[in-house]
């Protein structure tokens, strides 16, 4: 649940300081006439964000077993490589993401309504289906079976809603760079549980091989049904008995990305130092 949870507060976060950045860029220059056509925007993309959720989780049920993890393990490979695009781009253009609306939504203003719904729709759309396609590729990797992982979805992103509105009230202020930065860690271990999980999908289906080759089995020390079992499974989709090729998809994946993740890229001689204020941002500013 709480790989899920963190999922939730992750995405939505980031989808509410776009839709902040954008209502309060329009009430500071005195454009609220173009909220309507921004709120409709978003309103679509939330909407088809749903929609698409909704045809993974049922669009699938009529397929044979082979094809739904055939379809599974390939849709969770895919969630995986845009999460990871997504966290190193989040690292990049945390500090430059005002800015960068603030140009769009100029430009917008200046083509009209359409524009603007179309912008709104674009910078939230995105965050909306990668959410739905990792949060569906979560949820089956968690395999618990319950509603805790949709709880844990629906509970970050409520908490990202309200953190959001904090930010744009001037309520809250935190240092986003550093949030983005150790949030997005733990997404990449969730992720590499979440690949690991795609290809043993993929041994299931039969494209891949080596599904009786186990790496290791330690069903009895931490039966999958206990509480710490869970608990591992919900958070970090720990599997027992992974096959041979999972553990080493595991490791190729987790440890290259995540140190590339974490090691800090040196400033270049003779550029200028950011100021603090510069990453603790408040949207509303």
């Amino acid at each position: 649940m709480f790989g899920n949870y963190l999922i939730g507060l992750r995405e939505g976060l980031e989808a509410s300081l776009v839709v902040c950045i954008l209502v309060a860029y329009l009430v500071k220059t005195g454009r609220r006439d173009a909220l309507r056509p921004v709120w409709l925007g978003i309103a679509i993309a939330c909407g088809i964000s749903l929609a698409f959720g909704a045809m993974l989780e049922f669009g699938t049920q009529e397929l044979t077993f082979e094809a739904q993890e055939l379809l599974g393990g390939t849709l969770s490979i895919i969630s995986v490589g845009l999460v990871t695009w997504m966290v190193f781009w989040m690292k990049r253009t945390a500090r430059h993401l005002k800015a960068d609306l603030h140009g769009k939504l100029d430009t917008a203003l200046a083509m009209g309504t359409g524009a603007l719904v179309a912008t709104a729709f674009l910078a939230v759309g995105r965050e909306g289906l990668e959410t739905a396609l990792f949060v569906w590729a979560s949820v089956r990797a968690s395999g618990e079976g319950s509603s805790a992982p949709l709880i844990g979805v629906l509970l970050g992103i409520a908490t990202a809603i309200l953190l959001g509105y904090l930010f744009y009230r001037g309520t809250l202020k935190i240092n986003l760079a550093k949030f983005f930065r150790w949030t997005g860690a733990m997404l990449v271990v969730v992720a590499a549980g979440v690949l690991a999980y795609g290809v043993h999908d993929l041994q299931e289906a039969r494209f891949l091989g080596g599904l009786g080759d186990k790496a290791f089995d330690i069903s009895e020390t931490v039966p999958p049904d206990s509480w710490y079992g869970t608990l591992l499974k919900g958070v970090f989709n720990f599997q027992p008995d992974p096959t041979v090729l999972q553990l080493t998809v595991w490791l190729l994946y987790l440890v290259p990305v995540l140190t590339l993740f974490l090691v800090d890229r040196g400033r270049p001689a003779g550029a200028p130092k950011v100021r603090p204020a510069d990453s603790d941002s408040a949207p509303a500013s």
